[in-house]
Order: C-alpha cells, then sequence, then structure tokens
C-alpha cells in the first residue's frame, strides 16, 4: 500500500539516500536516475532561486534521458541551507565541515529544498517546482562537540555539514517548519504536489 497511487512510473532524479528513504517510507514505488548538473551558484544567487533553478534543471536533464520511455512521472530535488544568505552545501573537507557547524552554533539558519515534479500531458512535459524552508535553531557548540560529531563521518555528504536524521539531531534546539525538509524532501508537500501534478 502507498500513501498515493501513482498513474504512471515515477522516476527520482537523485542519488540521496535520504531521498530514497522518505520514499520509501510512504510507500511509493520509483526507479533512480541520477540527474549529474553544474550545481556552481550563480553570482549573487539568493539560496532559495538556487535550490528552485537545480531542482528545475535536474527534472529537465533526467527528463531529456528519459525518450525511451516519455510517460514517466519525474521528481527531482535540492537542498541547502543557508546561513544570513550564504549558501552552506557539502562541505570540500573537514576544515569546511568545521566552519560550517561553528557558524551554526547558537544560531537559527534555514534550510531550502526545492521540488519539482515534471509530467507528460497530451504528449507535452510541463513541470511544477515548490520551494518549502524550514527554520533550524542550534544549541552553544563546544569544540569538543564539533570535533566528536566529525569523527562520526556524517557530515562530509551533507548540506551544511550536518544530518538531523543522525548524530546530529543532539545540537538542534528547535525547529519551525517540516522535519523530512531538513532531512532533504519534504514529504507531505512533495506528495502533495505529485498529486495535484498527476490530476491536471
Amino acid at each position: 500500500m502507498s500513501v498515493l497511487d501513482l498513474t504512471a512510473p515515477l522516476v527520482l532524479a537523485s542519488g540521496s539516500p535520504r531521498r530514497r528513504e522518505l520514499l520509501t517510507g510512504a510507500g511509493l514505488r520509483f526507479a533512480v536516475r541520477r540527474a549529474d548538473i553544474d550545481e556552481t551558484p550563480l553570482l549573487d544567487e539568493a539560496p532559495a532561486n538556487y535550490v528552485r533553478r537545480l531542482a528545475i534543471e535536474k527534472a529537465d536533464a533526467c527528463c531529456i534521458s528519459l525518450l525511451a520511455n516519455p510517460s514517466e512521472i519525474v521528481l527531482a530535488a535540492d537542498t541547502t541551507v543557508d546561513v544570513n544568505g550564504e549558501i552552506f552545501e557539502k562541505p570540500l573537507d573537514a576544515d569546511d565541515a568545521y566552519r560550517m557547524l561553528r557558524m551554526l552554533s547558537g544560531r537559527t539558519h534555514l534550510v531550502h529544498t526545492g521540488v519539482t515534479v515534471s509530467v507528460p500531458i497530451a504528449g507535452v512535459r510541463r513541470s511544477s517546482t515548490i520551494v518549502v524552508t524550514t527554520e533550524v535553531t542550534f544549541a552553544d557548540l563546544e569544540d569538543a562537540a564539533i570535533h566528536w560529531y566529525l569523527e562520526t563521518g556524517e557530515a562530509m555528504d551533507k548540506a551544511g555539514a550536518y544530518g538531523i536524521q543522525g548524530a546530529a539531531a543532539a545540537f538542534v534546539e528547535k525547529i519551525a517548519g517540516s522535519v523530512t525538509n531538513v532531512i532533504g524532501l519534504p514529504l507531505a508537500e512533495t506528495l502533495t504536489l505529485l498529486r495535484k501534478a498527476t490530476l491536471n
């Protein structure tokens, strides 16, 4: 059983294991076809605009590869951490991860996820995109706590150098908004977007 019944095959244009887990947990069946695009931010690009653009570009790239099966529904997403307008993507190395966590310490930041759904309607692809934002407040972090977290290895493949579903949950004092958005996919909003897109 699934929380949502789709009339066409679903493709997730992302290699994120967190997104796969969230969709699987909702009972959805899907194929994974990672879309490789240039994720470099544009000059002075706002974080929310950045994730919107990347979600659209990932969906478009995946749709181009679907010429053999144009009936498939494509779901693409991108997540970033926003600290006063600065984009925090995945850290380059341990020093970069430390820098990010030090800046997150004792303050509230934003997590944005852009989500795009592309569906074929009468032989033409139509896309819908949303951006979901969550406020996350970190406790004051001592250096020992940051180094402990870095030693877990969780920081290196996650935007903002932390995963709320893992050991970094110990750092979070408050969340305002979607928790699954911070994990990498705002599940309720994504299911609503899929439902509306496939009804049109």
